[in-house]
């Protein structure tokens, strides 16, 4: 297929696609945006589709979110022997594993798209569109999900690996209620109001002013900047805990607590979490800060 026809054939897929679902340019053969700000670009007009399309053999990003959910499958890796458990399972006969013990059929009755690597995209209507974020392993390794926020590459889109094919072409599923109580993300765990209320004991003045400030920022972090801002913050706080003015328990129990609201949001998880603090804290703590009598 020449560059003129992969642009034809592109430019099909993606005014089918915006058919449903708004969509924006993808990098040729890539998987990155190739306009900036594509949430608020993202579009099913097809006088902007066709002028993004006829330019370059863009591939198609389809925004999730907005009742749109889609759960995607990887394939397992490498060619090591096979032991059932969760980590050498492919995306698809984990999810089989998970449903079975719902007491539920697998969930493959809905649209579902191949991707150029062999894993699956399974598409899902949500009756909630707030309800559901992306999600990175929350059911398991190599499950991933998208949702409010997120995009997946739609069928028609290419790879140097292959093509992006439907091969279920069946409606939309709802996704089942099982799936959906497993990927709704836990309320957050309440912060304190003070770090005496998290230590259970006195403080500094400094000490304690440091400790909010450090979480104050971790909380307030957006997407893309949270586990430099964590990461950060335990570090600080390692290095009170090295000089003696913090204990270890109070600065990780802010920490985690500060983090809550981000666990379960854009793919974050409580295993990262309590591995960026710790990485922190324990950098800190190497070089500790004893601080003069006068801040005690």
């Amino acid at each position: 297929m020449d560059v003129g026809e992969l642009k034809q054939q592109l430019l099909r897929d993606a005014l089918t696609a915006a058919e449903r679902f708004p969509i924006f340019p993808v990098a040729p053969f890539g998987k990155t945006p190739a306009v900036r700000h594509w949430q608020e670009r993202a579009t099913q007009d097809g006088r902007v589709i066709e002028s993004w399309f006829r330019r370059a053999p863009f591939n198609i990003g389809l925004v999730t979110g907005q009742g749109l959910v889609v759960v995607d499958l990887d394939v397992a890796r490498g060619d090591a022997p096979r032991h059932d458990g969760p980590d050498e399972l492919a995306g698809r006969e984990l999810l089989a594993r998970i449903a079975s013990e719902a007491g539920a059929a697998y969930p493959g009755d809905t649209y579902t798209v191949r991707t150029p690597s062999d894993g699956e995209h399974l598409y899902f209507h949500v009756p909630d569109p707030a309800a559901l974020r992306n999600t990175g392993g929350r059911l398991g390794p190599r499950i991933d999900t998208r949702a409010n926020g997120g995009y997946v590459v739609a069928a028609g889109s290419h790879r140097a690996g292959g093509m992006y094919r439907v091969v279920n072409r069946r409606p939309i599923a709802h996704l089942p209620p099982w799936l959906a109580t497993a990927l709704t993300p836990p309320p957050p765990m309440p912060r304190p109001a003070t770090v005496r209320t998290v230590a259970g004991r006195n403080l500094s003045r400094y000490v304690a002013s440091a400790v909010s400030a450090e979480c104050a920022t971790v909380e307030a972090a957006k997407t893309g900047r949270r586990h430099h801002a964590l990461l950060r913050a335990a570090r600080i706080l390692g290095e009170l805990v090295g000089g003696g003015a913090l204990p270890e328990d109070v600065a990780r129990h802010a920490l985690r607590a500060a983090a809550a609201v981000h666990v379960g949001v854009d793919g974050c998880t409580q295993t990262e979490v309590d591995r960026t603090i710790s990485d922190g804290l324990e950098y800190g703590a190497q070089r500790p800060r004893r601080l003069q009598e006068g801040r005690r």
